[in-house]
C-alpha cells in the first residue's frame, strides 16, 4: 500500500496523558508510522477537567510524530456541571446546545482553522471521541476525508440535537466494540456508513513482576485491583461500598487496591489501599499480582484495562450494567458481573476460593485478545479505512 499522509485530531496529546481516548490516539498514531506519515493536531491543554493551557503552543516531536498545538480560548466553564443538569432537565434550543458544546471545552478557533489548512495536503483524518468541540466542530470541515472513533456510550449528551446530523458526516467509522457500533446503529440509524470494528492493540512489558510491585507499595496478601481514574462517575464509590460489604462477609483476607488519579475523597478502610499514579511498567506488575481486575464503570466504549488483564491471564469482575464490558466479558469467557454488592461480595470470594475458575477465566481471555486485538490486525483494519477515504472503495 501506498504511505498515506494522515491527520489526527483529539483534544489531548502527549507523554503526561494516560488513558482514554487521548492515549488510544498516540497508540494508534505511534503504530501507524511504519505505513503513513502522521501528523497531530490537537490543544495546549493538558487537564480535561480546566482545559488550561498548559503544552507551548507550536510543534513538538514525540516518538516520531509530528505534534501540532493550538491554544485553548474556551476553557470549561466553572459551572459546567450545573449548566449541563440545566440543559438535560429542560427543553432547550439548538442555540442552547452549542453554548453547551463551548462551555464544555475545550474551544480552539486557531486548532479548526489547521483543520481547513491541512485539507488538501491530507489524504485521511482521523477523529477521536465524538464529544468535543475539536471533533464535533472539526469534522464537519472535511467529511468526505474523515474517520471517527466515537467512544460512544449511552450518556446523555449523545442524544443532544447538535450530535444527530453529526453522526452521519463521517465517511467511515471505527468502532470500539460490537456494543458501541449497535448502540450508534440504533440511536442514528447510520448503518450505510463503512465501518471497522477495530478496538486497539494491547502491549505487555516482558517479565512482569508480581513481586516487585508488592514491595514497592507494601502490599501483603491476595487484592483485586482497580487502575484509572478514581471519581464517582466512574462506579468507584459503589465499588468501595461494594468490597466493604464482601470484607463484612468474608474473612479472606485480601485487599482492594486502587491506582490512578484520585477525584473523590477514599475513605479511609483497612482493606483499601491507595497507590496513586503508576507508570507502565508497576501497572503491569500489579496487574501480574492481582487476583482478578475489577471494572466498575457503567459506562466505557472499550476498557483497556480488561484487555490487559486478560493479556496477562487475568479475570475481570464488571458490572451488568456496562453493556460493553459485560459483553466483551461474554464472548471471551474471560470474565463474571454482578447487579449488586451482594453478588458482587459472592463474586470475589469465589475468585480467592476457586483457583481452577481463576486459571479457566484468565486463559479464556487470554485467547480472546490474543484472537483480536494485536497491534498487527489492529493496524491493517486501519490502513484498510484509510485506503476505503482515498480510493472510494469498499468490499
Amino acid at each position: 500500500m501506498k504511505k498515506y499522509r494522515v491527520t489526527v485530531v483529539v483534544q489531548r496529546y502527549g507523554d503526561g496523558i494516560v488513558g482514554g481516548s487521548e492515549a488510544h490516539a498516540r497508540q494508534v498514531a505511534e503504530r501507524l508510522l511504519p505505513f503513513a506519515d502522521v501528523q497531530i493536531l490537537t490543544t495546549c491543554a493538558k487537564d480535561y477537567t480546566t482545559w488550561d493551557n498548559f503544552y507551548p503552543e507550536g510543534v513538538e516531536e514525540l516518538n516520531g510524530v509530528s505534534i501540532h498545538r493550538f491554544p485553548v480560548i474556551g476553557h470549561r466553564h466553572p459551572d459546567f456541571n450545573q449548566l449541563s443538569d440545566a440543559l438535560f432537565a429542560n427543553p432547550h434550543s439548538r442555540r442552547q446546545e452549542i453554548d453547551w458544546l463551548h462551555a464544555q471545552g475545550p474551544v480552539s478557533p486557531s486548532l479548526l482553522d489547521a483543520i481547513i489548512r491541512v485539507r488538501h495536503e491530507t489524504d485521511a483524518f482521523i477523529f477521536f471521541t465524538y464529544l468535543y468541540y475539536t471533533t464535533a466542530l472539526g469534522l464537519r470541515l472535511v467529511p468526505d476525508k474523515a474517520l471517527l472513533i466515537p467512544t460512544a456510550h449511552d450518556e446523555k449528551p449523545i442524544y443532544l440535537n447538535i450530535y444527530k446530523s453529526f453522526f452521519h458526516a463521517p465517511r467511515g467509522f471505527i468502532f470500539n466494540t460490537e456494543e458501541e457500533r449497535a448502540f450508534i446503529y440504533r440511536l442514528f440509524g447510520n448503518d450505510y456508513i463503512p465501518n471497522e470494528i477495530v478496538g486497539v492493540g494491547v502491549d505487555v512489558p516482558e517479565n512482569p513482576s508480581p513481586d516487585r510491585f508488592r514491595k514497592k507499595f507494601g502490599i501483603n496478601g491476595p487484592y483485586f485491583l482497580y487502575m484509572g481514574r478514581i471519581v464517582v462517575s466512574k462506579g468507584c464509590q459503589e465499588l468501595i461500598e461494594g468490597f466493604q460489604h464482601y470484607q463484612s462477609i468474608h474473612d479472606d483476607k485480601s485487599s482492594l487496591v486502587l491506582l490512578g488519579k484520585t477525584e473523590m475523597e477514599i475513605p479511609k478502610n483497612p482493606g483499601v489501599f491507595y497507590g496513586g499514579f503508576v507508570d507502565e511498567q508497576d501497572k503491569f506488575d500489579a496487574i501480574a499480582g492481582c487476583t482478578a481486575v475489577l471494572v466498575p464503570s457503567r459506562f466505557e466504549s472499550l476498557s483497556m484495562i480488561a484487555l490487559e488483564a486478560w493479556a496477562l491471564e487475568k479475570p475481570v469482575v464488571t458490572t451488568e450494567f456496562c453493556t460493553v464490558v459485560k459483553g466483551m466479558c461474554e464472548r471471551s469467557g474471560g470474565g463474571l458481573f454482578y447487579r449488586d454488592s451482594d453478588e458482587l461480595a459472592e463474586i470475589l470470594h469465589l475468585l480467592i476460593s476457586d483457583d481452577s475458575l481463576r486459571q479457566r477465566l484468565g486463559e479464556a481471555g487470554m485467547m480472546f485478545v490474543e484472537q483480536n486485538y494485536t497491534w498487527e490486525k489492529v493496524v491493517e483494519k486501519y490502513r484498510k479505512m484509510i485506503d476505503m477515504v482515498v480510493n472510494e472503495k469498499w468490499a
